[in-house]
C-alpha cells in the first residue's frame, strides 16, 4: 500500500502539528494460533513535514503480537544541511492524544525494529495485551533532506490467546546508606532501553566502578527502564526512576519520579504544554530539571524557561564550552538567593567511552533513600565532581562562629566579617577560584598532589552569595583569560538576610 497524501493535518493535544495517514486494515475473519499477516506502507515526507506523522492500524480482536520495522532512505545532502532522521514509536487503541495514555513505547531513531505482547515487549516499549482497535504507529521526522525522506513501514500481527503480563519489579526506595551523609550520585543516563548501548546491569557495575551510591535511570521519552533494574540495586546502590522528556525545543529531566510515571514529549515551547507537565512530574514527586540547556544539538537547546524548574544542569559530560556557557547563564539568575535553582552535574553516559559518573553531583541527605536525595537535590545541599576521587568542603564562618554550608545561608548584617573556607583534594595542581555576584573575588593554588585549603575573608555586604570553582590549569594553548576544566563546583552560600 502507498500513501504518499497525508488524508488528516491537525494538531496534537497540546499543539504541535501532527498527520494521520489512511488506516492500514487486517483482516478481521478468526485465524489458526500462530498465523501471521503482514502489511506494509511507503510514504514520502517534504521539508517541513510536521513533527509526527500517525499511522493507524486497525487490529482485529484475537491478536497477540504486534511487530513493527521501517527503513528510510538517506541521500547525500550539502555540507551544512541537515540529512534525514526518522524516529518512531507506538501507541495502542487508547489514541495519541496528550498526556500520552495510548503510549506502549518509543525508541526514536535507535532502532529498525521492535515488538510488543502481553508477555514481552522490545527494550523502550511496554509489555501488555494487544487489545482490539485503533493502534497507531508514530512517525517523527527530526530531519528531513531536501530532497524529502522516503520511508517504508511493516506491520506484522500474530494470532492467538494473550499470554499473562509480567507484574514489574521496581527499585526499592531505600538503601542502608550512612546516616545523613553527603552521597554521590549520577541522575541522567542511558541503556538499551533508548539510545544506549549498555545493559542495565552495566550500567550498574559502572556506578559503582565509579563509587556512586545513587543512580536515576532517564531513558529517552519512555518509562520502560523503571522494572530493568531487579537484582542490580543493592544496600551500596540506590536506583531511582526517572525520563530524559526529549522535545524540539529542549530536554528536562523528571527526576525520582513514582515508578511507572511516563511523561509526554510531544509538544514545542509555543505549545503552552510545558506546565502540564512540570505539574505531572511533582505529583509524581520527582523533581524538573532541565538538561544540557545550551548545547547546540537539533532540539536540545532548552528553550520553555525555568519556571516550574526545582534544579538545573549545568555540567553535562566532559567539561566543554557549552558547560561554560550553562554555568555562565546560572550564575547570571542567582543574585540574592530567592528563587534561585541549584546547578547539577550528570554524566548523560550512553555508551562507552561515556564515563558513569563523570561529572556526579554529591548530595547532603538524611539518608539514602529516594525522598532524602531529592529533598537535598531540591534544597542545592549539593556539589559536583568530575570523579569520586575528588574531595570537597566548603563553608562560610561569621565573627561570632556562625556557620552556613553549601546552599544555606548566613544571615548576618551587613557590617559582619566572614571567613569563606575551601579544603579540596583529588586536582593536582588544581587552581580555585571563589566567586561571588561581583564576579572572582579571590584565587589560590591546590598542591601539586591535589590537596589545598583556600581562605577569604571578607564582609557581609562585599558578596550576595559566594560559591567555590576548582578546576584544572588551563591549557597552555588557551587563551590568557580562559579559565582551565572544571574539577569541582559547588552551588552557594547565601550571605545577609533573607
Amino acid at each position: 500500500m502507498k500513501r504518499r497524501d497525508a488524508l488528516r493535518l491537525g494538531a496534537a493535544a497540546g499543539g504541535t502539528a501532527a498527520v494521520t495517514l489512511a488506516p492500514v486494515d487486517f483482516a478481521a475473519a478468526s485465524a489458526r494460533e500462530g498465523d501471521e499477516e503482514t502489511r506494509t506502507v511507503r510514504g514520502h515526507l517534504e521539508t517541513g513535514a510536521p513533527d509526527f506523522v500517525h499511522l493507524p492500524v486497525r487490529v482485529p480482536r484475537g491478536v497477540r503480537r504486534i511487530a513493527v520495522s521501517y527503513r528510510y532512505d538517506r541521500p547525500a545532502v550539502p555540507a551544512g544541511t541537515q540529512g534525514n532522521a526518522l524516529d518512531i514509536g507506538l501507541f495502542d487503541e487508547r489514541g495519541t492524544d496528550l498526556p500520552g495514555a495510548g503510549f506502549r513505547g518509543w525508541s526514536g531513531g535507535a532502532r529498525t525494529e521492535f515488538a510488543v505482547s502481553a508477555e514481552e515487549a522490545t527494550p523502550g516499549y511496554l509489555a501488555g495485551p494487544v487489545n482490539p482497535g485503533t493502534w497507531h504507529v508514530v512517525l517523527g521526522p527530526y530531519t528531513v533532506a531536501p530532497q524529502g525522506l522516503d520511508y517504508e513501514v511493516t506491520i506484522t500481527l500474530t494470532r492467538g490467546r494473550a499470554g499473562r503480563t509480567p507484574r514489574p519489579v521496581h527499585p526499592p526506595e531505600r538503601a542502608a546508606g550512612r546516616g545523613r551523609a553527603w552521597y554521590r550520585g549520577d541522575c541522567h543516563l542511558h541503556t538499551v532501553h533508548s539510545d544506549g548501548r549498555r545493559t542495565p546491569a552495566d550500567v550498574a557495575a559502572a556506578a559503582r566502578a565509579a563509587g556512586l551510591d545513587f543512580i536515576v535511570s532517564t531513558e529517552h521519552n519512555t518509562s520502560s527502564a523503571h522494572g530493568a533494574w531487579q537484582g542490580l540495586w543493592g544496600d551500596d546502590l540506590l536506583v531511582l526512576c526517572g525520563e530524559e522528556v526529549t522535545t524540539r525545543n529542549g530536554h528536562f529531566l523528571a527526576l525520582g519520579i513514582d515508578p511507572g510515571t511516563f511523561i509526554d514529549w510531544r509538544y514545542r515551547a509555543r505549545d503552552d504544554a510545558y506546565d502540564q507537565f512540570v505539574r505531572r512530574i511533582h505529583r509524581a514527586d520527582g523533581l524538573v530539571v532541565p538538561a544540557h540547556a545550551h548545547a547546540v544539538c537539533i532540539g536540545c537547546a532548552f528553550k520553555f524557561g525555568f519556571t516550574g524548574a526545582d534544579a538545573v544542569e549545568v555540567w553535562n559530560g566532559p567539561w566543554t564550552a557549552e558547560d561554560e556557557l550553562s554555568l555562565a547563564s546560572w550564575d547570571a539568575l542567582l543574585r540574592d538567593g530567592r528563587d534561585w535553582l541549584p546547578a547539577m552535574g550528570n554524566s548523560d553516559a550512553h555508551r562507552e567511552p561515556d564515563v558513569v559518573g563523570l561529572p556526579q553531583t554529591v548530595v547532603l541527605a538524611d539518608d539514602l533513600s529516594r525522598q532524602a536525595v531529592l529533598a537535598g537535590i531540591r534544597a542545592g545541599r549539593s556539589w559536583i565532581a568530575e570523579s569520586s576521587g575528588v574531595g570537597l568542603s566548603f563553608s562560610v564562618t561569621d565573627e561570632r562562629g556562625r556557620h552556613a554550608g553549601i546552599g544555606e545561608r548566613l544571615s548576618a548584617p551587613p557590617d559582619r566579617k566572614v571567613t569563606v573556607r575551601l579544603d579540596a583534594s583529588g586536582v593536582p595542581d588544581g587552581v580555585v577560584r571563589l566567586v561571588t555576584d561581583q564576579g572572582v573575588l579571590r584565587t589560590g593554588a591546590l598542591a601539586a598532589d591535589g590537596s589545598g585549603t583556600v581562605t577569604w575573608r571578607t564582609t557581609v555586604a562585599n558578596a550576595a552569595y559566594v560559591r567555590a570553582e576548582v578546576r584544572h590549569p588551563a591549557p597552555e594553548s588557551a587563551e590568557p583569560a580562559l579559565p582551565g576544566p572544571m574539577a569541582a563546583m559547588t552551588n552557594p552560600v547565601f550571605l545577609g538576610a533573607a
